[in-house]
């Protein structure tokens, strides 16, 4: 699968943390996870099994709570079974046509 998520806090309490802060540390538990990733300026994505692609989101999440008592999640998912490398495939076969 392919899991698009955005997770930030949606309060900072006592300025605690700048929202990109806490955004970093739920980034870099996804670049560590050693799955196939990559982060645009709205989204996060994943791609490995169900099991392991929701517990790197878990960790990351659990991240942004250790610094705001309140999180935004939000996730999208392409869940096609069999299937590998699709974070960049996807994009090379639309580039394919957009160059004809």
């Amino acid at each position: 699968m392919i899991l698009a998520f955005s997770v930030a806090p949606t309060e900072t309490p006592n300025n605690q943390a700048e929202m990109s802060e806490a955004v970093s540390a739920a980034i870099k538990i996804v670049r560590e996870s050693g799955l196939p990733n990559e982060t645009n300026a709205m989204f996060t994505l994943v791609e490995g099994e169900w099991d392991e692609v929701m517990a790197v989101v878990k960790r990351a999440t659990d991240a942004v709570l250790e610094v705001s008592p309140r999180v935004s999640l939000v996730l999208k998912a392409d869940i096609r079974p069999g299937y590998t490398n699709q974070i960049t495939a996807k994009v090379e076969s639309v580039e394919r046509h957009l160059s004809q």
